[in-house]
């Protein structure tokens, strides 16, 4: 395969991976970092899905992304691992520093004279403030959603079908999870402005977004880096100038090919879709005949 240039970009801002789930699309997100060449690279939570975490799934293609990122510290990369929710565990190494890898639960950046302020968001979170079991259960549900639609998506395109997201459905449907949405943007950029931030960078919600939000004290730019389970997003910033990426309309990203032949080809999907639906039996407690 043709080597390809890298992108250099001054910042990237990446969240909701959530290695270890069978919803996380770990090669695209493995092609994505293989196209760029950051100065800075802010893993802004739930990288690594310790709720979800089991012995059994975590696939060679999710540790090649944790290979990839250590790699970057090699190339002179500044790694910041901001904790979110679902990587909670880590909160307890706040503060820990390897050369220019460091894990923080919120950062503050100079960026060309004015002020970001980044953090995952599950701190706005009332659900996961006051009802942890509660919030697991939902994460227990969303990650089942993601297999039953991953099972959809594989019939729709056996049936020459494009691809569809339940899960968006449903968050851009409900008047309740439309007013959380609105409410945790309102929440970040009113503190922000508050603290004369200039911009405002969060993940948490999946919800790709890059808006600038006033109210009676002033404005700033709220900024969400969104996921790598559905949106396939990330926040790039260069030259003064905030961007959202787009994994679906990166054409370069999109043409690596992975080097296997057709059987093995064969073989890693049906391994793969054998898993997904035997994790499925499993949460509706249904044995196999």
């Amino acid at each position: 395969m043709k080597k390809t240039k890298k992108r250099k970009v001054e910042l990237v801002v990446i969240s909701d991976i959530h290695l270890g789930t069978y919803g996380c699309r770990a090669k695209e997100v493995l092609n994505y970092l293989k196209t760029i060449q950051p100065e800075t690279l802010i893993l802004n939570g739930d990288i690594i899905d310790i709720w979800q975490f089991k012995k059994r799934f975590f696939p060679k293609s999710h540790m090649n992304v944790i290979k990839h990122l250590t790699s970057l510290l090699s190339k002179d990369t500044k790694v910041y691992y901001i904790t979110g929710n679902h990587d909670e565990m880590l909160r307890k190494f706040k503060g820990f520093q390897l050369g220019n890898f460091k894990i923080l639960n919120k950062i503050i950046l100079n960026l060309d004279g004015k002020k970001a302020w980044i953090f995952h968001g599950d701190v706005f979170d009332v659900t996961m403030k006051h009802s942890k079991w509660l919030a697991k259960l939902g994460g227990k549900g969303y990650d089942l959603l993601i297999v039953l639609n991953t099972f959809m998506n594989w019939v729709s395109q056996l049936f020459g079908y494009g691809k569809l997201s339940l899960s968006k459905k449903i968050k851009n449907s409900v008047k309740s999870a439309v007013k959380f949405i609105n409410d945790f943007e309102k929440t970040a950029s009113d503190i922000a402005i508050d603290n004369n931030y200039d911009y405002v960078v969060c993940g948490h919600i999946h919800q790709p977004e890059i808006r600038k939000i006033k109210n009676q004290k002033g404005k700033t730019i709220y900024l969400n880096s969104g996921d790598w389970i559905e949106n396939l997003t990330a926040l790039e910033y260069n030259k003064k100038e905030w961007s959202l990426y787009e994994y679906a309309k990166d054409d370069v990203a999109k043409g690596f090919e992975v080097n296997e032949t057709k059987k093995e080809k064969k073989k890693n999907k049906e391994k793969e879709h054998n898993i997904l639906f035997n994790e499925l039996l499993r949460e509706f407690d249904i044995r196999k005949t």
